[in-house]
C-alpha cells in the first residue's frame, strides 16, 4: 500500500503548504484581533489532522490481506467523475445563479444521487443548509456571496429582508 503512504505524505504537504500561505495573510492593527487569519488557520490545522489520520490509517491497512479491485470500478470512476463535472458546473454557475439557488441546486443534485428515495430529507437538507450557511457567512460573519444576476438576486434580498425583520424583533425594536 505504498501508493496510500504517498498520497498521504502530498495531503500532509499540501496541507503544510496551505498553513504557511494563511500565516502569509497581512494583520491588521485596528479590528478583530485574529483578523481574516482565524478561519484560514484553523482550516490549515484541520487538513494536517486529516492527513496525519489518513497515513495512520495506511500504517492499519499493511496488516490486512490485499484485496483486488471489484468490477465495479469503473462505476466509481464514472461517479467520481460525475460529481467533479457536477463541482465544475457549480462553480461556472455559482456567480450567475447566486449562493442560495446554485448551493441549494447543487446540493439537491448530490443527495439525490447518494440517498435515493429521500425527497423530503434531501430537500430540506440542501434548503436548510444553503439558507444557514448564507445566514452565518453573510449575516453573522459580513462575508459578501454572490447574490445572482438580477431576476435571481431577488431571493438573497427575500432572506436578507427577513433577516433583518428576525433581528429587529429578537432586538426588542
Amino acid at each position: 500500500m505504498m501508493r496510500d503512504r504517498i498520497i498521504g505524505a502530498v495531503a500532509l504537504l499540501l496541507a503544510a503548504v496551505y498553513l504557511y500561505a494563511t500565516k502569509q495573510i497581512p494583520t491588521l492593527e485596528i479590528g478583530d484581533p485574529l483578523g481574516p487569519k482565524a478561519f484560514p488557520v484553523l482550516l490549515g490545522i484541520a487538513l494536517i489532522a486529516a492527513a496525519i489520520l489518513l497515513f495512520v490509517e495506511t500504517l492499519k491497512k499493511d496488516d490486512a490481506p490485499p484485496v483486488k479491485a471489484p468490477r465495479e470500478a469503473l462505476h466509481y470512476l464514472w461517479l467520481i467523475g460525475g460529481v467533479t463535472v457536477w463541482t465544475a458546473l457549480y462553480f461556472w454557475v455559482f456567480d450567475r445563479a447566486g449562493y442560495l439557488l446554485s448551493t441549494t441546486v447543487y446540493l439537491l443534485v448530490l443527495t439525490a444521487r447518494f440517498n435515493r428515495g429521500k425527497w423530503r430529507a434531501n430537500i430540506l437538507t440542501s434548503v436548510l443548509f444553503a439558507l444557514g450557511s448564507y445566514i452565518l457567512f453573510v449575516r453573522i460573519l459580513g462575508v459578501t456571496l454572490p447574490k445572482g444576476i438580477p431576476p435571481l438576486e431577488s431571493l438573497s434580498s427575500a432572506v436578507d429582508a427577513v433577516w433583518a425583520v428576525a433581528a429587529k424583533a429578537i432586538r426588542g425594536g
